[in-house]
């Protein structure tokens, strides 16, 4: 069964705290719950942009998802 929405905000949330790579794809946020279809967790993730608890992250070329204390300590 998929996860509820606060429960795939949570998830997502700790995965861009605690992965290895600051910045994520959205692709990698699909592991978060593999019963969702991918466009429900995207809306979640840009929802979570809207709210501040995540942040867009651009290399150029591509746009990526990050947690805002992650990136400001990336870019010092």
């Amino acid at each position: 069964m998929a996860l509820s929405k606060e429960e795939l905000k949570a998830a997502i949330l700790e995965k861009a705290q605690t992965s290895p790579k600051p910045q994520l794809y959205i692709k990698d946020f699909y592991k978060c719950d593999p019963e969702a279809k991918p466009r429900t967790i995207k809306n979640t993730a840009n929802e979570m942009v809207r709210e501040g608890l995540l942040m867009f992250w651009s290399s150029g070329s591509t746009t990526m998802y990050a947690a805002p204390e992650r990136i400001q300590n990336e870019e010092k």
